[in-house]
């Protein structure tokens, strides 16, 4: 393997147009195979989990199904509600609805309590997933009934639209952070190569890997479906490797072209650049993988999507910085050699010394200022930086989980702020538990008895709305009953979810529980939810223990030390933590939510702690194997165990710290983005990642590397100094 990269580099510096040709041809097939094919969206079905799912799977054998449904509610603009006025638009809206090929019905008008508020209930026909597509033409007649009636308010909300707000506020936000994310890492390569052109490669990849694995993870989704998260996994995570990997071969390429001279040619330096950054590209991209891969055990649609995205941009852009950035390496390098070399013909014909250009030196002075106290003193700054990170990781323990439903959703979508108008005139439909039992057809009688029995236990529930008539519907073939139970009560509260367990515990058993040979489950919004925040803390252990364990085998396979891969997770652990811990300290509370611009939600995104864990880890081997990789290069060329730590981490600082600029400005965009779920990824890994870059690799790695000396490299025996004379200044060293 190590070897490949540099036959690799070899061939696409020797044939640079055609390199360069084949990739943007494979970046165009791909693109073009995936909008030919489209995207296999993921279905209900695919994400049904614990009793919820298996009650909506029953549900669903007989029909009984939750449909897509919406309300449009009709009021006034100012005072009592003309009712005569509001039924005539009532009827206008139902008249057209009914017109439409993707409405299933138009039920009855219905009045709120105060008289306020006419309620106009539409089932959209299809699976519950479709409401959003078919809801559009809905949304179109309700804006004409309002134009038609301008003397009122009508206006539209349900999960549909709901949905379909969601989806164009991501759109918006994305947008949003290009245009954040974009600028800002052009600066930073600007100031990291002082060229345009040397500025706008990484840019050019990272651009070109993410339309390719855009392509791809079309394809893939025929075989795992695509919930609809994947393609902003692939924006996140491919600008920021796509940056990180190109940025890492072009300063080794640099490096090696500065030490030589002018006396090696452009493909010669290429070559070099790849026997050691282009490995370190590859032991980190397989990392990524391997530790992204661990996503697959939780068994989550969600979770497959981001993995399977994370995948493929992971890797088209690690085969984007061995195949064609040599050729365009090439192709800058001849171009600068032959500015060297005109320059250099004018000084000489003006009878001028000719300049050479000297090595870059191994690091500045900030670097060397952050990097003086673990030299100095490493126990020191190992004890200090360690508890620091352990403080910071404190909150963690106060963790809570909830999963994000309709209710968290920003209030800047417009069907939000209906949703909210139409809850405050009909709060029975907050909340609805759904009790569905599954039975032979002669067992019918009892089993809706059984319900209305439990219907009745719960009306005289506070927790439940007692003026809501529960009504037991069964299928047409007798075999599936079903129990809708109203709750006052929004869906991420304590006491919707007190009412689920009121049910499931105790009114469920004691009614159709009693009944043998009857399958039930209780689904519904808080039940979805509830299964599924269980159902990620049950697969939680086994994914982060296979996530340690590819992590510590990824790193003794890199480079044959247990010790070093004992370290790489334990380093990971530590910022991993202290993002978590901060992630707790400024979401779960509320006096961040104006700095921030969210709303609490008095927890964390279920799915947050896991994604972090799997995707940081990934992301944490870019840092620890190429800065780690500086070291034991060092080390093969005849350097004591401190000498390495220090030269290694000297030579690597600016470059991780410029990646790290880099992912820290495309996560931390996301902070800008309006779904709080959204937010505290973003926020979380841009934490993560500048902790990882400053206190880990610039404070903790080098104190402990320094501290254990060569004991930090067992099982492998010390590098013994070379006994032969130290290459003529200049020239390349060894780049094994």
């Amino acid at each position: 393997m190590s070897q490949l990269p540099v036959r690799i580099a070899r061939w696409s510096a020797r044939h640079a147009w055609r390199a360069i040709a084949g990739w943007f041809a494979f970046v165009i097939l791909c693109l073009g195979v995936g909008v030919a094919v489209g995207s296999h969206e993921a279905t209900t079905e695919d994400y049904r989990v614990g009793e919820a799912g298996r009650a909506e799977a029953i549900a669903s054998a007989g029909g009984m199904q939750q449909r897509p449904t919406e309300q449009i509610i009709i009021h006034a603009r100012s005072g009592p509600l003309d009712l005569a006025a509001a039924a005539a638009a009532a009827q206008d809206l139902t008249e057209r609805l009914r017109k439409l090929p993707e409405v299933d019905g138009v039920a009855a008008p219905v009045r709120s309590k105060d008289g306020k508020v006419l309620r106009v209930p539409v089932v959209l026909k299809g699976p519950e997933l479709d409401g959003k597509k078919n809801v559009v033409p809905v949304l179109a007649r309700t804006a004409q009934v309002q134009g038609a009636h301008p003397d009122l308010v009508v206006e539209e909300t349900g999960s549909p639209s709901i949905s379909k707000g969601v989806n164009d506020q991501r759109g918006k936000d994305l947008t949003l952070s290009e245009r954040i994310t974009l600028p800002v890492t052009l600066v930073t390569l600007l100031i990291v190569f002082g060229s345009v052109v040397m500025a706008g490669v990484p840019l050019l990849l990272a651009l070109s890997s993410i339309a390719a694995a855009l392509g791809l993870s079309m394809i893939a989704s025929h075989v795992l479906p695509d919930p609809g998260v994947g393609t902003n996994m692939i924006l996140l995570i491919g600008l920021a490797v796509g940056v990180d990997y190109t940025l890492f071969h072009l300063k080794r390429e640099r490096e090696e072209r500065s030490r030589a001279g002018g006396r090696l040619s452009s493909e010669t330096l290429v070559e070099l650049a790849a026997a050691t950054a282009g490995r370190a590209i590859v032991v980190s991209g397989l990392a990524v993988i391997a530790s992204t891969a661990t996503l697959y055990l939780a068994t989550d649609v969600i979770f497959s999507s981001l993995a399977t995205g994370t995948i493929l941009v992971v890797a088209v852009a690690m085969a984007s910085s061995l195949t064609v950035l040599p050729a365009l390496l090439v192709k800058i390098g001849r171009r600068t050699e032959r500015r060297a070399a005109g320059k250099a013909a004018r000084r000489a014909s003006h009878g001028m010394p000719v300049r050479t250009k000297r090595a870059e030196a191994g690091t500045g002075r900030v670097f060397g200022a952050l990097l003086r106290p673990a030299q100095k003193r490493p126990a020191l700054t190992l004890c200090v930086s360690v508890l620091v990170m352990l403080a910071l990781a404190a909150p963690t323990l106060g963790l809570k989980l909830v999963d994000p439903g309709k209710d968290t959703f920003s209030r800047g979508i417009p069907a939000m702020q209906v949703y909210d108008r139409l809850n405050a005139a009909f709060p029975e439909l907050l909340v609805k538990h759904v009790v569905v039992a599954r039975s032979t057809p002669d067992q019918a009688a009892q089993v809706q008895h059984a319900l209305a029995d439990l219907g009745r236990r719960a009306q005289a529930d506070p927790l439940f709305a007692g003026d809501a008539e529960p009504r037991v519907r069964t299928s047409a073939d007798g075999r599936v009953s079903v129990l809708e139970l109203a709750v006052p009560f929004p869906a991420p509260s304590a006491e919707a979810i007190k009412s689920l367990d009121h049910i499931r515990q105790d009114y469920l058993p004691a009614t159709v529980g009693r009944l043998s040979g009857v399958e039930t489950g209780v689904t519904g919004d808080v039940a979805r939810g509830r299964d599924y925040v269980d159902h990620e803390n049950g697969k939680l252990p086994l994914v982060i223990g296979f996530l340690l364990l590819m992590t510590l085998v990824m790193t003794v396979w890199a480079f044959r030390s247990v010790a070093i891969g004992l370290i790489g997770v334990v380093l990971n652990l530590l910022s991993a933590g202290a993002s978590l811990g901060l992630l707790v300290v400024f979401f779960q509370g509320t006096w961040a939510e104006h700095l921030l611009a969210f709303h609490s939600l008095g927890a964390i995104a279920s799915r947050v702690p896991l994604f972090l864990f799997v995707i940081l880890f990934g992301l944490s081997m870019d840092y620890q194997v190429f800065v780690v990789s500086r070291i034991q290069e060092a080390r093969q060329n005849g350097m004591s165990a401190h000498e390495a730590v220090v030269d290694g981490i000297s030579r690597s600082a600016k470059v991780v710290t410029s990646a790290a600029i880099v992912m820290v400005t495309v996560f931390g965009a996301f902070v800008a983005l309006h779904l709080t779920e959204m937010k505290q990824m973003g926020f979380c890994l841009a934490v993560a990642v500048l902790l990882d870059a400053v206190v880990i690799r610039l404070l903790v790695l080098p104190s402990l590397l320094l501290l254990l000396g060569e004991r930090a490299w067992w099982p492998l025996r010390p590098a013994r100094r070379a006994q032969t004379a130290a290459p003529a200044a200049g020239m390349p060293q060894n780049v094994g």
